[in-house]
């Protein structure tokens, strides 16, 4: 992890102020793509849904070529839930959350979380997945507050779920988490929120990262080293 701000930690640590610490999930807390790993984890219990990928595979070289786009291959991808009733998505989701992702976190990250819960920051989970499975994930970190990509809920998951909202991405999750941050706090005037820490493996999260004090990157590309530098 490399720090992009020049403060030191222990001068952080003497701010009496309400803090912040924000995260994103994918590639930063655990080293994987949530969305193919819920995806392997429910196919190992109910095998034969792997068949319902076989619609998704032909659209990939469509997406490399933006002919479409990334919220309607995130709907397309959940076609392995087809049919599914709720109640047994939120079962698999829990144990997901409790079994699998406790287990592949990057303990350094956990250290982090833990540090800045400890110091009385206020935590926040902002992720870009569907929210079917990032709100265990949050509870079982202990994150006061979590955003993600909105999937509808149904009583029965159809074929190509609707999502509510935007793709939570690049700008989209500053508005996305705007209720749990202090009143009149702005980004588009360059606010930056007090005494608070940001988390992120990509460039895509620069927006969330240029609101906070201090911005930490987790195993960043070369691009995103450069943007750091």
């Amino acid at each position: 992890m490399d720090d992009l701000d020049t403060e030191s930690q222990a001068d952080s640590e003497k701010k009496t102020e309400e803090g912040f610490a924000l995260f994103d999930l994918d590639h930063t807390i655990l080293p994987f793509d949530t969305q193919g790993l819920f995806c392997n984890f429910v196919i190992r219990r109910e095998p034969w849904r792997i068949i319902y990928l076989l619609w998704f595979l032909p659209c990939v070289p469509l997406a490399a070529v933006k002919l479409v786009s990334l919220r309607w291959m995130k709907r397309l991808f959940c076609s392995y839930l087809w049919k599914m009733p709720q109640e047994r998505l939120r079962e698999h989701a829990r144990e997901f959350a409790e079994t699998v992702v406790t287990r592949v976190v990057y303990p350094e990250v956990i250290a982090e979380l833990q540090r800045h819960q400890k110091a009385g920051r206020k935590t926040i989970l902002n992720s870009a997945s569907p929210g079917i499975y990032v709100e265990d994930i949050a509870r079982v970190l202990g994150f006061d507050h979590w955003v993600a990509t909105r999937l509808v809920w149904y009583e029965e998951m159809p074929f190509f779920p609707e999502i509510d909202g935007p793709n939570n991405k690049h700008e989209a999750k500053i508005p996305a988490m705007s209720r749990f941050l202090p009143e009149g706090f702005d980004h588009a005037r360059g606010d930056k929120l007090p005494n608070s820490w940001g988390y992120s493996d990509s460039s895509a999260d620069v927006p969330l990262l240029s609101i906070c004090e201090h911005a930490m990157m987790i195993h960043p590309s070369q691009k995103f080293a450069a943007i750091g530098e």
